[in-house]
């Protein structure tokens, strides 16, 4: 079981080595990189590969890790107590099995994806670490003891927006996805849109990447934000020609796909203004 990367996600050789070491050693990847650079592609193009189901449990500011092993609904129990409804009497009619429990039970080997883990709290992933690490826990309310059948390949991405605790790290394989040099940005665009011509490929390239080196940039583009604007650029049959900027006109055609705020837009805008007044 050997992950080589697909013919719709290109995979450097560091990232395939990540993504086969985490499965040999049988430990959570934990991906980080800039936003939109496919760290959560990543986890569907392995279970792709490897032809395994996927379990995606997306992690948002006030989720709480108890969510990914189970909840107890005391509320509807009490309810229909005092309805008088005969399945009161078993608890487990009451649990609501988290991603965790369900990858842990699932018939087969599957991909779990944690994704974004730093937007919860901060104590998130410590109190994910026995489960993570023994891949079990325990469900107080009934008294079983859940244990992974089949251990899941369990993929976790973070943008980097929070520190992770030294604990957490140690029981996963890291891997930082670079952002993608100029090669291997052509690899990856000729997947997604194949048979672009070269010269507005190189043109649209070239600006990119002078774009995202533009000191006092708020945000970078990202890698998602390129494929967009060459679809763009593409479906308005632009050409290099079209494409190239002077002093007076900084902004880049189509700029919405790129430049995500208006601090960004204001900078090249006043680039422009100071290439207008040397003149």
């Amino acid at each position: 079981m050997r992950f080589e990367g697909t013919d719709s996600y290109v995979a450097t050789d560091d990232l395939t080595v990540a993504v086969n070491a985490a499965v040999t050693l049988e430990r959570p990847l934990l991906v980080k990189g800039e936003p939109g650079t496919g760290k959560t592609e990543l986890a569907r193009q392995v279970a792709s590969a490897l032809e395994l189901p996927m379990m995606e449990w997306n992690i948002k500011s006030t989720t709480k890790a108890q969510q990914g092993l189970y909840e107890y609904d005391a509320v509807s129990r009490l309810r229909d107590s005092q309805l008088g409804d005969e399945k009161v009497h078993d608890v487990a009619n009451y649990i609501r099995r988290g991603k965790l429990w369900q990858a842990f039970e699932a018939d087969g080997k599957v991909v779990l994806l944690i994704d974004e883990i730093d937007k919860a709290d901060i104590e998130f992933p410590n109190d994910l670490l026995q489960e993570l690490d023994k891949m079990e826990f325990h469900v107080y309310e009934t008294g079983q003891t859940i244990k992974a059948v089949h251990r899941p390949i369990v993929i976790i991405t973070s943008n980097n927006e929070k520190e992770l605790p030294d604990a957490f790290l140690r029981r996963c394989f890291f891997h930082y996805i670079r952002f993608p040099e100029m090669d291997v940005m052509r690899k990856i665009v000729e997947v997604h849109h194949p048979g672009i011509k070269e010269a507005l490929l190189t043109t649209a390239l070239t600006q990119f990447y002078e774009i995202r080196e533009q000191a006092g940039l708020k945000k970078k583009p990202s890698t998602s934000e390129v494929l967009d604007w060459l679809k763009l650029l593409l479906a308005e049959d632009l050409s290099p020609e079209d494409l190239k900027r002077d002093g007076a006109d900084a902004l880049p055609k189509l700029h919405g796909a790129l430049l995500k705020n208006e601090q960004d837009v204001h900078l090249f805008e006043r680039l422009a203004f100071m290439a207008r007044a040397r003149r």
